[in-house]
């Protein structure tokens, strides 16, 4: 892996399959640590988002909804293939390399099914009550209670599922725990603290964060891009 602010050169697309634009936020992190989790090599091209550098025209040609991730993915000199929204990024990914993912059945179903209620409602919910909690300058009672409500409800949720299954898509590990990770994790203690004894305790959301967030590619994974 290698990071950079220009497009990769010929010389690195020998050694790079796979350019990850991405940022420092949960959902660009889940790719990254995909791509780590796969063995796949990639080069990273920062996308600062506070810069507004997801609206330049390098960043919307492979990014058309001007949100980070995006990867493009080199499959030789004449062609190659680009992906956005983060779902999509992680579905290709495994199919790629056929892992993560299962090929067919209903266990494939399942992990699909807990893979699109992370981005669907988990990281979008969680997401908005962290910015009226905590970073909106201005503060909207009434969207902090709504936000904080949703949240509340979507735990419960998670730990119901990981009551019952070791991980989100079923016995094994897969692209729907790296993608509900990145967003749990950085939500869970600023939601406690904001809510305290309100929010029941969760033995099996803490067992699964503390095992998935223990795994060497998560830990690497969570330090793209290095910024």
């Amino acid at each position: 892996m290698k990071s950079g602010s220009v497009f990769p050169s010929l010389s690195e697309l020998k050694t790079a399959m796979i350019t990850l634009y991405t940022w420092t936020t949960p959902n660009g992190r889940k790719v990254s640590i995909a791509l780590e989790e796969l063995g796949l090599p990639y080069i990273v091209k920062p996308v600062n988002i506070g810069k507004d550098e997801q609206f330049t025209p390098d960043f919307l040609a492979v990014g058309p909804n001007n949100k980070i991730p995006a990867i493009v993915d080199e499959e030789g000199l004449d062609r190659s293939t680009s992906v956005f929204e983060t779902a999509a990024i992680l579905i290709y990914l495994a199919e790629k390399t056929g892992k993560l993912l299962p090929a067919q059945g209903a266990a494939r179903a399942e992990t699909l099914e807990w893979l699109i209620w992370t981005v669907a409602s988990l990281g979008p919910m969680f997401g908005q009550w962290n910015y009226f909690a905590n970073r909106a300058e201005e503060k909207t009672p009434a969207a902090i209670e709504r936000f904080t409500d949703e949240a509340v409800r979507l735990v419960g949720v998670l730990e119901g599922r990981l009551g019952r299954s070791h991980y989100l898509g079923g016995s094994a590990y897969s692209i729907a725990d790296i993608s509900g990770y990145t967003w749990t994790l950085a939500v869970m203690a600023s939601l406690r603290q904001h809510i305290g004894e309100e929010l029941a305790p969760t033995p099996h959301i803490d067992r699964w964060l503390a095992e998935v967030g223990a795994r060497p590619a998560v830990k690497q994974g969570m330090l793209v891009p290095a910024v």
